[in-house]
């Protein structure tokens, strides 16, 4: 029995290292818990992946994979209600939540790599100072400023002085207190400032790998993650297991299991699912409703051994998408004609017939369900034929009468999920108010073009949350925001009201949360009330998985954690 236990210690001791000697095969090599080294987990993804630098990245595509390779100061916990450390050790907030002082985990390494002279760079604060200055300035590599300078002292005023190059300096408002203290200032109280350090966009870097590679750092993506990039190329990416990660699970296993994630590009869902289907992927994630069919029957057939095992997971997300008019525009600046094509449309109707029921309607305002925030409260838009006709009738349009025709823009493709949804739409105003609206499918580039320039009277647009917090949202309407802001297909150039900028303020400075709701829900009120755009859903985050795939994570971002999956062969 002794000579049993000494085998076993001995074998532990010897496979804890082994999991960190660089180049080592681990695809044997079994972990506590019942857990497993080794293997490739494969996925596709629709759009190209243009950029792996954090600041620079816009999309859920891209943030899926720098998030196996960048790590932020924190993390929302698998509740989504509460933040949880993890670059970040720990944090305080000042009595006048004017400031916050981030202390630094120790013993984190980033990447080896040539920037570091083929040797690795323990994390520090300095480090997390250069990320935050970065993402503060004015580069054109920085598409996220709009996270951060309304909100750091001195940080407006360093995004203008940093337009044409960086200053080394920095933000005044972050400052290093040693080599693992970061202290931040605020311009006035912010009651969820940590929430935005959660986001993707905000994963640490380096500032030896962006003197080294400067613009190119997108080719370069130096982080402290799971895993860092093995090859990039057309056809897809490959991420290889970081052997120097500092993390481990909760029975001690070094992290990360996978050996590596292989993320290949897709022309379109069918073939994703026919690659799912025959095993040659892992994971299908944003898995359109006209699909639920499919999915149900092969669920159907691996039940009865025809094709591969697998879950479904389904849960709320924070992708909205909605209407928005060019309250500018002589068509909609009247405010009884955009009530009225609001009254028209029967989202039920849209939900239950175009989305066979997958997603949620949003009836209570434009902030989707998060949790802690009473948005049954709001009272939004029904549906009522009658009144919509009254007012329409009241601006001289009877029946659609001396209203023109004007062109739905969505930027997808013909015969898309977006595109039905907007002939649907089209369809329904069309029948209850006599106003023709022609859906015009088309590019990105066309369709920024036409919202920016006034063409468009009106379009199908989206947003996705960057963070789980209702004023998230919110700000996109706050007149003092630092951009112009097109962001997921949105333009928010409009609306102006002052009462809304000071409750909106208001709101973010009040740290009691019952409070600050009730501060907020006003602000989504005056939204709904102003009608400046139609709430249409709020988008389910659907990914199916191969049952050989444990422990797989994802929240409703649509993030995806594979730090902790690991691959175990299951019998049928």
């Amino acid at each position: 029995m002794k000579n049993s236990f000494l085998i076993l210690m001995l074998s532990f001791l010897i496979y804890t290292p082994s999991c960190k000697e660089e180049g080592k095969d681990i695809i044997n090599l079994n972990g506590l818990g019942g857990k497993k080294y080794g293997g490739t987990l494969t996925f596709m993804a629709q759009k190209k992946i243009t950029s792996l630098t954090p600041i620079e990245s816009t999309n859920n595509s891209e943030h899926r994979i720098i998030s196996q390779i960048f790590e932020t100061l924190f993390i929302i916990d698998s509740e989504e209600s509460t933040v949880v450390p993890r670059l970040a050790e720990s944090f305080s907030v000042s009595d006048d939540a004017m400031s916050y002082t981030i202390k630094i985990r120790k013993g984190v390494f980033f990447h080896k790599d040539k920037c570091f002279k083929n040797q690795t760079h323990e994390l520090k604060a300095q480090d997390v100072k250069f990320t935050l200055d970065l993402a503060c300035s004015g580069l054109r590599i920085n598409n996220i400023s709009h996270l951060l300078i309304g909100y750091i002292k001195g940080a407006k005023k360093f995004n203008t002085k940093t337009e044409q190059s960086f200053i080394s300096k920095g933000v005044d408002g972050i400052r290093i207190i040693d080599d693992y203290t970061l202290k931040i200032e605020l311009c006035q109280p912010f009651s969820n400032f940590e929430k935005i350090l959660t986001a993707q966009s905000l994963g640490i870097i380096t500032k030896e790998a962006y003197k080294k590679y400067g613009d190119d750092l997108n080719k370069h993506p130096i982080g402290t993650g799971p895993f860092q990039l093995s090859n990039i190329d057309e056809k897809n990416i490959v991420l290889k297991r970081n052997n120097e990660y500092w993390r481990k699970d909760n029975f001690g296993n070094q992290l990360p299991f996978i050996s590596k994630v292989n993320i290949k590009y897709t022309k379109n869902k069918r073939s994703e699912l026919l690659a799912f289907t025959n095993a040659l992927i892992d994971l299908v994630l944003d898995i359109p409703a006209q699909e639920i069919e499919h999915i149900l029957g092969s669920l159907s057939d691996a039940q009865k051994g025809k094709n591969v095992i697998h879950k479904v997971q389904s849960k709320k997300s924070l992708n909205i998408a909605y209407i928005e008019f060019n309250c500018n525009s002589k068509e909609f600046d009247d405010l009884n004609v955009r009530k009225a094509i609001n009254l028209a449309i029967n989202r039920d109707e849209l939900i239950n017939t175009k989305l066979e029921g997958e997603g949620w309607v949003l009836k209570n305002g434009f902030v989707p369900s998060i949790q802690n925030y009473p948005n049954e409260k709001i009272n939004g838009h029904q549906f009522d034929i009658t009144q919509a006709k009254n007012l329409m009738k009241k601006e001289g349009y009877s029946n659609g009468d001396k209203f023109p025709d004007l062109d739905l823009y969505v930027n997808t493709n013909k015969g898309s999920l977006s595109y039905k949804i907007c002939r649907a739409i089209s369809n329904q105003i069309k029948k209850n108010l006599g106003i023709n609206l022609i859906v015009k499918p088309c590019g990105e580039e066309e369709f920024n073009d036409a919202v920016k320039t006034g063409k468009a009277k009106i379009w199908k647009a989206k947003y996705t949350g960057d963070y789980p917090a209702p004023e998230n949202f919110l700000r996109l309407f706050y007149k003092n925001k630092v951009d112009t802001l097109i962001s997921n297909n949105g333009l928010f150039n409009a609306f102006k009201s002052n009462e809304y900028d000071s409750l909106f303020m208001s709101a973010i400075c009040e740290q009691d949360e019952e409070k600050r709701n009730s501060l907020l829900l006003k602000c989504d009120q005056m939204i709904v009330d102003e009608a400046i755009l139609i709430p249409i859903l709020n988008e389910d985050h659907t990914v199916m998985i191969n049952r050989r795939l444990r422990d797989f994570k994802s929240n409703s971002m649509g993030d995806i954690d594979l730090s902790e999956v690991y691959i175990k062969e299951y019998r049928r």
